[in-house]
């Protein structure tokens, strides 16, 4: 495979701003001058501990360790190799690409490129093929749901005509193998040859966060078709369900800018949300709402713990009234607790979903319906309320035991007791009982996530083991393949250094803002005041091996490449603890305070030294006896000048600053 030039990655690299791509998939916000954060999408935390700093090009995660610039996160985001981030980015910014063999750009790049641009040239077809007088089903499904052709080309909404070998044939005859279409999921392998996957089906492309087309979802609309009412696209190199929301593509910017997210249940539903204004409208593909979409979700919307209720954000989940709804809603429940945001429940009056409360009452209708939501909390108890006859005494107590595990396992303290309270007032019984009641259920340690799960359901076995492998683990445990290679945990790798484990004494804590200045700010710094750093005598010896990294390379401290070539001269084990101080957050709020901070906490640093040297020199001259060493006297005391006058050149130079 030919090799994309060195150099062309380089400068890539430089050209690409981080924040900007990071910011697709993460809600940033400032952590200093130069310095972002938001939660890491490698892993699930509540507080923001993933830091991006544009100027370096670098992320890190402090909470997991994730690290790497703009190509390794791509990879690890989005499951793709080192050269597809590349031409990925260099597709983004036009910039073109040279290669070590083969005759310059290719438009051939490998599996993950070449399988997105099948589906972005099916797409075309089916968009095309929705005009054709075959596709008169298509057009009626969508004109009876008040889906004009402009609402269907702003979703890209097409049709897949009745055929066995219609796109096969477009699609061979546009440069595709067979081999291709059939890993895209385009093509279903039959006895005797590879034949259309979808046929006689109203199509809508599920795209990425990016906007990449990855599948298709399809209905039917023939009655000889005996295929299920929806057929997706199934798993594909490029394709996970779980990891899928469809419309995020067009969502994403207003989920992050309203901090709000609205699940709904079908393609149509999402449409109608969009059109009436509810432009934060997702809704998963096939499967149900799991882990992996709240890793999707929770880093839009900024959803991390310690928010005030008023600043956190809103999840709302619509469902349909019927068993398979009611079953959604409680395996949503079950996984309200992996949220800091407030989760919501919205049910259209009548029984409507979305696409039909649009229809039937205007797109106003759909606005009042997301206005109009109930906290999650409320939904579920309101719902054990009702399977009992709350006029009798028997009723009511049944009631209270099955709603008091749902109160205790609010994790606000105070929002659990106004609910009790409510609860109290909703059977009508004393609110000392019923906080017994709710104190006795948070007592119990059975009554753990899962089992909450369960009760919503209305099973006796815990969620874990009557969802499918498509649903959400237990809390705080994310679910792993069994033929997945189990990771080594911390304890049975390397030992290395991290920020954390540094000592947090007072000492320390100065040389490791002093290292942190130098290695984020070498210029600010300067090479005359990192020339003195080296010399300085540290109490850590970790933070000491970091400096001595600093100021081997302190000849590049222009070079892009400045931060690799220090993680190179450092021991293997000490690079994440680089890593870490390249990427946390300085306190400053200007570039002016940016730079009078890292002269002057690296001064701080020098002066210390020099202080602690001139302390040093006058008790060996105390213990010096003026008759047998007066030389050793006489160059003690020149040290001690030569200290002064490196004092005020010190001064003098952090002044002019």
């Amino acid at each position: 495979m030919a090799r994309i030039a060195r150099n062309d990655i380089d400068e890539l690299r430089a050209r690409v701003n981080i924040a900007e791509v990071v910011g697709d998939y993460v809600a940033l916000k400032s952590a200093g001058v130069g310095s972002l954060k938001g939660l890491c999408p490698f892993h699930d935390e509540r507080s923001p501990s993933f830091h991006v700093r544009p100027q370096v090009g670098r992320y890190h995660c402090f909470g997991c360790g994730e690290d790497g610039d703009v190509f390794s996160f791509l990879m690890k985001q989005d499951h793709m190799s080192f050269q597809e981030a590349v031409e990925r980015m260099a597709a983004k910014v036009g910039f073109t690409l040279h290669y070590e063999e083969g005759d310059g750009p290719r438009t051939d790049y490998n599996t993950r490129a070449r399988l997105i641009a099948a589906n972005e040239v099916a797409q075309e077809f089916f968009v095309a093929q929705l005009t054709s007088p075959g596709a008169e089903p298509g057009r009626r499904f969508l004109g009876e749901r008040g889906f004009d052709p402009a609402a269907a080309q702003r979703f890209g909404v097409g049709f897949a005509p009745k055929s066995f070998d219609a796109l096969r044939d477009h699609l061979t005859r546009r440069g595709f193998t067979i081999d291709e279409l059939i890993s895209a999921g385009l093509l279903s392998q039959g006895d005797r040859s590879p034949y259309d996957r979808f046929r006689g089906r109203l199509i809508w492309p599920i795209r990425d966060v990016t906007g990449a087309t990855i599948g298709f979802g399809a209905r039917r609309l023939l009655e000889d078709d005996k295929g299920p009412k929806y057929l997706n696209t199934p798993e594909t190199p490029i394709y996970h369900k779980s990891h899928v929301l469809y419309g995020i593509d067009l969502a994403r910017r207003d989920i992050a800018k309203s901090k709000q997210v609205v699940i709904v249940e079908g393609y149509t539903d999402v449409m109608a949300c969009h059109l009436a204004g509810v432009t934060t409208a997702v809704a998963t593909c096939g499967t149900s709402f799991g882990v992996d979409h709240i890793r999707v979700i929770r880093p839009m919307i900024g959803d991390s713990a310690g928010q005030a209720l008023s600043q956190s954000g809103e999840i709302v989940f619509t469902f349909d009234p019927d068993d398979a709804g009611q079953r959604a809603a409680s395996r949503a429940f079950a996984e309200e607790q992996r949220f800091a945001a407030q989760t919501y429940v919205a049910v259209a009056p009548g029984g409507l979903d979305p696409c039909d409360l649009r229809l039937a009452r205007g797109d106003d209708a759909i606005r009042r319906l997301v206005a109009a939501r109930r906290p999650m909390f409320e939904f579920m108890i309101r719902r054990r309320l009702d399977a009992h006859d709350l006029e009798t005494v028997e009723g009511r107590v049944s009631a209270l035991r099955e709603s008091a595990p749902v109160v205790a396992g609010i994790r606000d303290p105070a929002l659990s007791q106004g609910y009790a309270r409510n609860l109290a007032g909703w059977l009508g019984m004393d609110p000392t009982d019923v906080s017994r009641a709710v104190a006795a259920a948070r007592r119990r340690p059975e009554q753990s996530t899962a089992q909450r799960g369960a009760a919503a359901t209305g099973s006796d076995r815990p969620a874990s083991t009557q969802r499918s492998s498509e649903s959400i683990g237990g809390h705080g445990a994310d679910r792993r393949d069994a033929s997945e290679p189990r990771r080594m945990a911390p304890s049975e790798e390397e030992p290395r250094a991290t920020m954390r484990a540094l000592p947090n004494d007072p000492v320390t804590r100065m040389e490791r803002d002093a290292v942190m200045a130098m290695v984020q700010q070498p210029t600010l710094v300067g090479g005359p005041l990192l020339g003195l750093a080296a010399a300085a005598r540290f109490s850590n010896p970790t933070l000491a091996v970091v400096r001595d990294g600093v100021v081997a390379n302190i000849d590049a401290v222009a070079d892009p490449a400045w931060l690799d070539r220090v993680l190179a001269d450092v021991p293997e084990p000490l690079r994440t603890l680089v890593q870490e101080l390249a990427l946390a957050p300085i306190p400053a709020r200007s570039d002016e305070d940016l730079a009078a901070y890292c002269t002057s906490i690296v001064t701080a640093l020098v002066e210390r030294d020099l202080l602690a040297r001139k302390a040093s020199l006058l008790g060996q001259l105390q213990r010096a006896d003026p008759r047998e060493h007066a030389e050793r006297r006489a160059e003690l005391q020149r040290q001690l000048v030569e200290i002064d006058a490196q004092r005020l050149r010190l001064r003098a130079n952090a002044e002019g600053l």
